[in-house]
C-alpha cells in the first residue's frame, strides 16, 4: 500500500490523479478503483492505494481508500432504494396495462429486453471507461434508454456507479423516461391501439 493525495478529480467523468506523497509523477485512478464504503473523492483528499497497470501497461491507482473520515453519508444507499422502488412500481404498472388488456405482451418484452441490452451496454461502457478502451457514446445509450432501456438504465447508474453524476446526461435521461412514458401511455390511447396492432400484423406478431 502507498499513501498519496488526489491532486485532480473531475467528478463527472469518474476519473482523477494522486500524487504519491513519495513523490514522482501523479498516477491515474477511476472511480471503479475508489472504495464505495465512503464518500466521492474530492480534491486534495489523503488516500492510500495500490499500484496496478491497465491493459495498456499504463499506471493507475487500485484498493484506493480515504485514510481517516470521508464515510459514505448513505446518499448513495439512498439512490439505491430509489432505483429499485421506482423500478419495481414501473413493473407493477406495465404489468396492470398488460391484465388490463391496454398493451400487447410484446411491449412488456420491449421494455424487459430493452432493460437488459441497455444494462448491458452501461456495464460496457463503465469498462471501456476504467481500462481506456472505445466508448459507448451518450448518444446511444438515450437512445437505447427512448426506446424502452431506461428501467435498465437507472439500476445501472445506481449500483454500476456510472453516469450517476453529469447533471447534462441525468437531465437528457430523465427527458428519455418522459418521452417514452409519454409513448407508452398513447399507445392506451384508441388511436395508438390501432396503430400498434397494425404494426404487430405487418411484422407476423399480430
Amino acid at each position: 500500500m502507498e499513501n498519496g493525495i488526489i491532486s485532480e478529480w473531475k467528478d463527472e467523468k469518474g476519473f482523477g490523479y494522486i500524487s504519491p506523497e513519495s513523490g514522482g509523477k501523479s498516477i491515474f485512478f477511476h472511480i471503479t478503483d475508489y472504495s464505495n464504503r465512503h464518500k466521492r473523492p474530492q480534491k486534495n483528499l489523503k488516500v492510500q492505494y495500490i499500484s496496478s497497470k491497465d491493459r495498456s501497461g499504463r499506471s493507475r491507482a487500485v484498493d484506493i481508500v480515504p485514510l481517516k473520515g470521508h464515510i459514505n453519508n448513505g446518499r448513495e444507499v439512498r439512490q439505491k432504494i430509489f432505483s429499485l422502488v421506482f423500478f419495481s412500481s414501473f413493473s407493477v404498472g406495465l404489468y396492470f396495462l398488460f391484465e388490463s388488456n391496454f398493451i400487447p405482451i410484446e411491449i412488456v418484452y420491449l421494455y424487459v429486453i430493452m432493460s437488459v441490452v441497455t444494462f448491458l451496454m452501461y456495464v460496457k461502457d463503465k469498462n471501456a471507461a476504467q481500462w481506456g478502451e472505445w466508448r459507448t457514446s451518450e448518444r446511444t445509450l438515450h437512445g437505447l434508454s427512448m426506446i424502452g432501456g431506461w428501467p435498465g438504465a437507472k439500476i445501472a447508474q445506481s449500483f454500476l456507479r456510472h453516469k450517476s453524476k453529469k447533471m447534462s446526461f441525468r437531465i437528457i435521461y430523465w427527458i428519455t423516461v418522459g418521452v417514452n412514458c409519454g409513448a407508452l401511455y398513447w399507445l392506451t390511447t384508441a388511436k395508438g391501439s390501432i396503430w400498434l396492432n397494425s404494426v404487430l400484423k405487418v411484422l407476423d406478431f399480430g
